[in-house]
């Protein structure tokens, strides 16, 4: 039951959520991943390698990252892009299990524009 509780919040995110284990297969695409990344595969990215869609000094960071996060279990969180035309930041962040072990990764989009939304508009 768990689990539903976790799938849920990833899946009710307004950012794509792509989360990668350590061999850089993508595990899971959360569904506004899977809008966003649509003319690149959709779904069907889903088991495939995330190294497929960079380019190879991307994949060279990405890399260098993940040798950063198992050197130490508070590793955990990289800025890695500013995407101006999104006012968003991007970062990779670590993916560890119950004993701090990394066991995978996933980019994390932080939206900077102010909330348009009405507090408590449920209308």
């Amino acid at each position: 039951m768990e689990n539903n509780f976790f799938k849920s919040v990833i899946d009710a995110d307004d950012a794509p959520v792509v989360i990668c284990d350590l061999e850089h297969t993508i595990v899971y695409m959360n569904p506004t991943a899977v809008k966003r990344y649509e003319k690149r595969g959709g779904a069907a990215l889903v088991g495939r390698s995330i190294k497929g869609c960079h380019n190879g000094d991307s994949n060279d960071k990405i890399e260098q990252v993940i040798a950063w996060f198992k050197k130490d279990k508070g590793n955990n969180k990289v800025y890695t892009f500013r995407n101006e035309k999104e006012n968003k930041d991007v970062y990779m962040i670590a993916l560890r299990n119950d004993e701090g072990e990394l066991i995978g990764y996933y980019e994390k989009h932080e939206y900077r524009n102010i909330e348009t939304m009405k507090l408590y508009d449920m209308e």
